[in-house]
């Protein structure tokens, strides 16, 4: 028997999505599609990057477009992430290990979910030449999670991501009473040694610790030895902290409007957030990008790079790891083609560069 044919690609992201809820399943789709209570900070974080308008510079040689850059040191062929998130056999049997292999194909960064369906090694041996990095919670047996810091050091990881926006944890009305993930799921980066077969999720995020401040940080790089970044930070205050307790790049992020509504867009306190922490780290920023515009907008105001989930798990679902790197491929052309029409060669600082005299904010 022959393979199946690849699928066609959509040509934006909104088709994107609609082709993927065809496939997933209505249990998966749910989980994937949710945000917190009446969702208005889910929808706020795409609507907000809209608002800010592009300035084109005109008479700039773009003939050559250069999309590359370095994330903590580490070479990227865009600076599109993949953002971590939980469950990816939800919706292809692959799972984390073909969103791993896209991402590789790609040149693009893969961030791990602690809830992922996969371990932290088995992704990184299915592409054991992409870059990658570890998330994590702060769990209540803090043992755990030194264990998993550990593990990640030593599976080739290049930074452990540390969610702080995860302390309590909430019923989301699209899943009335709570998530229920098949059976088969395990979960063997976040489940205690003792319950390896457990599958409620939902239980096991009831061990994020909520006692974890600033002094707790730098735990996570004397266990891995690697960069920290600390990702959930919604203030320039905060920002600033997190680099004097260690972190080494902080990560705007509301939970991509998941956790608690009526939280702000993250393109509106990116700003903030850029402007505290100066020229002392990197700043990266997810929340509602939906176009290489919406990356560009992000670089001119001043993000190293942006994570993307949702859709990543659109082009999972629909095409495996075709798909996801179709995502990937999709937004970083764009991001070119954009960069070409206002004037930009490159995404170094600099007069070839976006700064944030390229935009214009409208309410």
């Amino acid at each position: 028997m022959s393979p199946p044919a690849p699928r066609v690609f959509p040509p934006t992201l909104a088709d994107l999505e609609t082709a993927a809820q065809r496939v997933a399943s209505p249990a998966a789709w749910a989980y994937l599609a949710h945000g917190a209570g009446a969702e208005h900070t889910m929808r706020a974080n795409a609507e907000a990057w809209t608002r800010w308008h592009l300035r084109p510079r005109v008479l700039r040689d773009v003939g050559t477009v250069d999309v590359t850059t370095t994330l903590l040191g580490t070479p990227v062929a865009t600076p599109v992430v993949i953002a971590p998130t939980a469950m990816h056999r939800f919706v292809h049997d692959e799972g984390e290990r073909a969103t791993a292999r896209a991402a590789a194909r790609c040149g693009a960064l893969y961030v791990v979910s602690m809830a992922a369906t996969t371990s932290i090694e088995d992704v990184a041996a299915a592409a054991p030449d992409g870059p990658r990095w570890a998330q994590m919670y702060m769990l209540r047996d803090r043992g755990r999670t030194r264990a998993l810091a550990e593990r990640a050091g030593a599976a080739g990881y290049h930074a452990v991501v540390v969610s702080v926006d995860g302390g309590a944890v909430h019923r989301r009305a699209r899943l009335g009473a709570g998530l229920v993930p098949p059976g088969d799921f395990r979960f063997p980066n976040l489940a205690a040694p003792d319950e390896a077969d457990r599958s409620d999720l939902m239980a096991m995020a009831s061990d994020f610790d909520p006692t974890v401040t600033f002094a707790d940080l730098a735990r996570f790089g004397e266990w891995s030895g690697l960069p920290v970044v600390v990702k959930g930070v919604m203030r320039g205050d905060d920002a600033r902290a997190c680099l004097d307790h260690g972190a080494a790049a902080v990560a705007v992020s509301n939970h991509g409007g998941r956790t608690l509504d009526g939280l702000a867009a993250t393109a509106d306190v990116l700003p903030e957030v850029v402007d505290a922490v100066g020229d002392r780290a990197e700043v990266y920023v997810d929340g509602g990008i939906r176009s290489g515009v919406d990356v560009l907008r992000a670089r001119c105001l001043g993000a190293r790079a942006v994570m993307v989930g949702r859709p990543v798990l659109w082009g999972l679902a629909l095409d495996g790891e075709a798909g996801a790197a179709g995502v990937l491929e999709h937004l970083t052309e764009e991001l070119a083609r954009a960069m070409a029409m206002c004037g930009f060669a490159t995404l170094a600082p600099g007069p070839d560069g976006p700064g944030p005299d390229a935009l214009r904010h409208h309410a």
